[in-house]
């Protein structure tokens, strides 16, 4: 890796709607995970910030919530709100770019689910016990539990929950 430093960041939301959570199927035609079930999120992007008036001298804030928030409207056309960090993960992709991925918890605030197709086949409203029966990413059912007990308020550090 020629910088150390520089990383692709992507987040991603844990929606709940009631006692459910929304899991979307990744089209067929991505490039990473193609069909595996996940939550909605993605990459952020220097327009996040760049484009807007800094809130002190200096800084942006809200940029992941920001960022979060625009990925889920385009993915699924739904609004959010109340956004919590859950846990975080990083991975090296097979072409070498590195990723840190920050997922969060967020509530369903409104709209009814539309799929952008380059993004997503299918959705569900899953209970965590139903999300068991997807071919969920790996790690993702683990944050759905971690999700889950957050919402009780337990809050850990991830670890495998099966």
């Amino acid at each position: 890796m020629e910088n150390k430093y520089l990383h692709e960041v992507a987040i991603t939301a844990i929606i709940i709607k009631g006692d459910k959570y929304l899991i979307t199927k990744r089209s067929s035609k991505k490039r990473r995970f193609p069909g595996m079930w996940t939550v909605p999120g993605g990459k952020m992007e220097t327009d996040d910030y760049l484009k807007l008036p800094k809130d002190t001298e200096f800084y942006w804030y809200n940029v992941l919530e920001r960022t979060l928030k625009r990925e889920v409207k385009e993915e699924v056309n739904i609004d959010i709100d109340h956004i919590e960090y859950v846990t975080s993960l990083a991975t090296v992709h097979e072409d070498g770019s590195p990723s840190l991925v920050i997922s969060c918890l967020a509530d369903y605030v409104s709209g009814d689910v539309r799929l952008n197709p380059e993004e997503s086949e299918e959705h569900a409203w899953v209970s965590l016990e139903e999300a068991k029966n997807y071919q969920l990413l790996d790690g993702i059912y683990d944050e759905l539990v971690m999700a889950e007990n957050q919402r009780k308020g337990r809050k850990y550090e991830w670890q495998r929950s099966q």
